[in-house]
């Protein structure tokens, strides 16, 4: 095989052949200090400047070169290289830079081209001029921020396009193997080896110091990113082989560190969520002040629903994914979640339920966020658990029919079918959700990893199948027995589910206004089963006759058998969680509040709901009340 100092001559007389060629290139040697001769080849391509060096193969020390020198890295078997190596390295060139120069100064002299390039058409993220592209479309956001002249759909695709820039940047950079400190590739000269890794030789390493030293501005480029006519060249020229193995064509631009991408990320990431605080879900001021109370066991859902245009489910999601701070932690697109909490929202009225719908919805959510923040249980979850919380409570009824599993089962529909009749409504829940979530437009958990999602979607599943009342004494047992036992260890999923089904059934634990309220829709519900099942001569279900229904005995019996006693393990399930989860040193969830309508939910040393070691109950007191009004009622006959 030829030396690559013979190489790069032959290279050096091929390349003065043609004036035509865009391509422009120089050829020198040169010796670094201390250092073997080495040859360099310049050339420009597509606005960089690539400097190609070539090292001849090692040659034997003298006794005075192996004192003076460190030793060389040993290839196979301890023996030293016989190859040659080449180091590619890049930088932009004088002309690119001085386009990119023009470019920002446009702004300053003409304000309509700077707004043409927050109108032109948006590169890919991972293509070579996108840096460049998000580079100048924020700097022509800061000139017109400063009048105030940009629209605000304009600055919000411009802060995403740059936010995805960096991502991409960032995840790149974070993959990218070796050590952090090289900035440029070698490629061997002789046969390749193993997983086509090749050993750096000592005269390789000094002159890519000597490099390294002369060109500050050298960037690192990886073998894969290297355009396909400088590689096509520098295998034909310089190994007389084209290289097969490579994946990708695209150059793309990289920051100098990952520090400088993570600094740059956090500046446009804290701009575009004031913006998306800004802009998503305007919510009226009446609205806004009814959200201040939702920290309070007896909120007032009703006044929800009637100040937000029949939206309370909407309106109250958005809040506590924001208050969480699970908006920002697993960077859920404003618009999807939109799309998707609208989507919902209409799924809950879809069959204009008196009871299960969005009204419905928005409750149980309200109460498990309040069993989560005022009595510490927050602090015993995990983000993607507490998401899975939520999220379960905001689909446990959707799409629901305003009929019983038992009604589905007897009148043989389709979904009873589909579901063999078990768990017949719960199953149609988390299939109807997940779908939704399947498509794009409605795919709030894009950004989750696999890990994350598939923990996710285990919890939701177990959660909301748990509300099936039709498993409720056996859930009851399995808890009360759990809490017997003197491990200190929980299962989370058995509790959280236990948590959700207790909020499903929790309005008589409520205020009797609100009590009241809900149990003359749910009534009203039940009868309109009963009309159906009369209309299909099938027998009435319990509380389903209208016309035989004794509504005061049924609530005292539904508080004393099946609330209270529920309610009760809950108590005691949320006093053991309190004891096992320590308060931790800082909040995990870090917003600033002044970016959040309502502020964060910080992780508290010591809820407020938590008096020593036991939780609060605000429920007791309640039963107790609307227990007593019933008996009243009973005994008037009514």
């Amino acid at each position: 095989m030829a030396s690559p100092g013979r190489k790069l001559g032959g290279c050096k007389e091929s390349l003065h052949k043609s004036n035509s060629d865009p391509v422009r290139r120089l050829h020198k040697h040169y010796r670094p200090r201390g250092g073997t001769p080495v040859s360099r080849c310049f050339l420009n391509l597509d606005g960089y400047s690539y400097v190609i060096v070539a090292s001849p193969p090692e040659k034997k020390k003298d006794a005075l070169e192996e004192a003076a020198l460190p030793p060389p890295p040993a290839s196979k078997n301890g023996q030293l290289s016989k190859q040659g190596s080449l180091t590619i390295l890049r930088r932009a060139s004088s002309r690119t830079l001085s386009r990119a120069a023009r470019h920002a100064s446009q702004g300053d002299q003409d304000p309509a081209d700077s707004l043409e390039i927050l109108q032109d058409a948006l590169p890919s993220v991972d293509t070579p001029e996108s840096c460049e592209k998000a580079a100048l479309r924020l700097r022509a956001l800061l000139r017109h921020l400063q009048d105030g002249e940009v629209a605000v759909g304009v600055l919000q695709k411009n802060l995403q396009f740059a936010a995805d820039v960096l991502d991409s940047l960032y995840l790149e950079e974070s993959n990218r193997c070796g050590a952090p400190g090289d900035r440029a590739i070698t490629i061997s000269l002789g046969p390749s080896t193993k997983k086509g890794r090749h050993p750096l030789t000592a005269a390789a390493l000094a002159s890519r110091r000597h490099i390294g030293e002369e060109e500050d501005e050298l960037s690192e480029v990886e073998p894969d990113a290297v355009p396909q006519e400088v590689r096509e060249w520098l295998a034909s020229t310089f190994t007389r082989q084209l290289n097969t193995s490579r994946r990708k064509t695209d150059e793309k631009p990289r920051f100098r560190s990952v520090a400088n991408a993570i600094r740059a990320g956090i500046f446009v990431e804290r701009i575009y969520r004031r913006l998306s605080s800004a802009t998503f879900l305007q919510l009226p001021p009446e609205v806004t002040r009814i959200l201040k109370s939702v920290d309070e066991w007896n909120f007032d859902v009703f006044r929800l629903q009637e100040t937000s245009n029949n939206t309370p489910l909407r309106c109250l999601a958005y809040e506590l994914l924001n208050r969480y701070g699970l908006l920002h932690k697993f960077k859920m697109p404003p618009a999807t979640l939109e799309t998707f909490l609208t989507q919902v929202e209409a799924g809950y009225c879809k069959y204009k339920n008196p009871y299960h719908n969005n009204v419905h919805a928005a409750d149980v959510l309200q109460t498990i966020h309040y069993m989560l923040s005022q009595t510490g249980l927050m602090n015993w979850l995990n983000d993607v658990e507490i998401l899975a919380t939520l999220m379960a409570a905001l689909i446990h009824d959707y799409e629901h029919t305003g009929t019983t599993n038992n009604f589905h089962v007897m009148s043989g529909s389709e979904t009873a079918i589909l579901y063999n009749d078990r768990a017949v409504l719960e199953n149609h829940h988390i299939c109807a959700a997940f779908r939704l979530l399947r498509a794009e437009e409605h795919n709030v958990l894009i950004n989750l990893s696999r890990e994350e999602y598939r923990e996710f979607r285990s919890l939701v599943i177990e959660m909301v199948l748990a509300t099936d009342m039709s498993s409720h004494f056996q859930q009851i047992k399995a808890m009360k027995t759990m809490l017997a036992l003197q491990d200190t260890s929980l299962d989370k999923s058995k509790a959280l589910s236990l948590v959700l089904h207790c909020c499903d059934i929790s309005h008589p634990s409520k205020s009797w206004r609100l009590h009241e309220r809900w149990t003359t829709q749910l009534l009203e519900e039940f009868f309109r089963q009963g009309d159906k099942e009369r209309e299909l001569g099938l027998p009435y279900s319990p509380l389903c006759d209208r016309n035989n229904t004794l509504v005061a005995e049924s609530q005292i019996g539904f508080i004393d058998f099946i609330v209270d006693p529920s309610l009760g393990v809950c108590g005691d399930l949320l006093d053991k969680v309190a004891s096992l989860s320590a308060p931790p040193a800082t909040p995990t969830i870090s917003e600033d509040p002044s970016n959040e309508p309502g502020g964060p939910i910080k992780r508290p040393v010591r809820p407020g709901g938590v008096v020593g070691s036991e939780v609060r109950r605000p429920w007791q007191d309640c039963l107790a009340a609307n227990k007593a009004r019933w008996k009243e009622r009973a005994m008037k006959g009514n």
